[in-house]
């Protein structure tokens, strides 16, 4: 599948900059941003419930640009299932494969819905109604009505979101598998960047209707091309700071009070000002002699269960940085408490290096 400069307006308001974008057969692609940076839109376009302002849209070479919804080889799962509350699970799934663009014989339809059910995990619920079922089963029947029809494409619009944090964990896992099993394409919105990471093959990262980076979750995560980036795929301290040099490979910056050396030297430019980004788990308590040292200040500490979220002031810099650290790595005879200091280090490969002097 593939967007060729694909556009859409809505009066004098663009949604969607023209955007290209290739999903290669079986993958498991994410549209990742905030509300209204335009990820919606574009699975839409891709389904056909809107229509582009200019582009093309090609499913397996096949302009689908001015095709109706149902005449696209695709199906999506919506956000709120849209499941019929007066028919049964069966009927649910089955409905699809009963209209006219898409009409399946008797027997054949039953075999199909028999297959999706088990697909999916409810074969001993064909015969309840929406009402009867958990949100976890209700997003099951969702996802078997939009596969029983054999998709080449299957549109995901933020589909665990109506789902709590334990339920939402344990579908990201029959996600997974689901995908595994049926080899077609997946696209996902979602504005859940530890769902995107957990599920995707690559991540298209938007930003106010335009595509900000695509790549994998590893790739986005370690080398993001831009502060924004970093700051939407995992969690970053973004601080401006003032360039000191080189100490030989690394590139120094003062941050505050404090000299800090970076190794990724090649992503800007080494004079003036830059913003350096470090990851919350990337700080150590404990470093080798050539890792970045930091003397800290405690302001409030968060329970996390086998780790600790700590917020932290740096002297010279005005606004506090947080470091994630497990419990087992902190040495007990020191305080863990507002007002404390604490040394923390971060090694110069893990600090994230980008040109310019502003972290808006």
């Amino acid at each position: 599948m593939s967007l060729e400069g694909v556009t859409k307006t809505y009066g004098n308001f663009t949604a969607l900059h023209a955007t290209d974008l290739s999903v290669g057969e079986g993958e498991f692609v994410t549209l990742l941003g905030p509300s209204g940076c335009g990820k919606t839109t574009t699975l839409r376009l891709i389904g056909g419930f809107e229509r582009t302002s200019s582009g093309r849209i090609l499913i397996s070479g096949e302009d689908m640009t001015s095709r109706p919804p149902y005449e696209r080889p695709v199906n999506t799962v919506f956000q709120d299932y849209a499941l019929f509350p007066h028919m049964s699970v069966s009927q649910n799934i089955a409905y699809g494969l009963s209209v006219k663009s898409n009409n399946v014989p008797g027997a054949d339809r039953a075999a199909r819905v028999t297959e999706a059910l088990a697909l999916v995990g409810l074969a001993g619920m064909a015969d309840r109604r929406p009402e009867a079922l958990s949100g976890g089963q209700r997003q099951r029947v969702a996802m078997a009505r939009a596969i029983v029809r054999r998709p080449r494409v299957l549109l995901l619009d933020e589909p665990l979101s109506a789902l709590d944090v334990k339920l939402r964990e344990g579908m990201q896992v029959e996600l997974k598998r689901l995908h595994r099993e049926l080899g077609i394409t997946f696209v996902m919105v979602t504005h859940d960047q530890t769902e995107a990471l957990a599920l995707s093959d690559r991540i298209v990262v938007m930003n106010q209707g335009r595509v900000a980076q695509i790549g994998s979750p590893t790739e986005l995560y370690d080398n993001p091309s831009t502060p924004y980036v970093a700051d939407f795929i995992g969690a970053a301290n973004l601080l401006e700071a003032e360039a000191a040099g080189r100490d030989g490979a690394l590139a120094a910056f003062r941050l505050g009070g404090t000299v800090v050396r970076s190794a990724r030297v090649a992503s800007a430019a080494v004079t003036g000002k830059a913003i350096l980004g470090i990851r919350p788990e990337r700080f150590l308590v404990s470093g080798t002699e050539t890792a970045n040292r930091l003397a800290l200040t405690i302001k409030e500490v968060l329970f996390h269960g086998d780790r600790l979220r700590l917020e932290l002031m740096l002297e010279g810099v005005d606004r506090p940085l947080f470091a994630e650290l497990p419990r087992t790595a902190l040495p007990p005879d020191s305080p863990i408490e507002p007002g404390a200091g604490i040394a923390l280090h971060v090694e110069p490969s893990d600090i994230l290096l980008f040109a310019g002097g502003s972290t808006a």
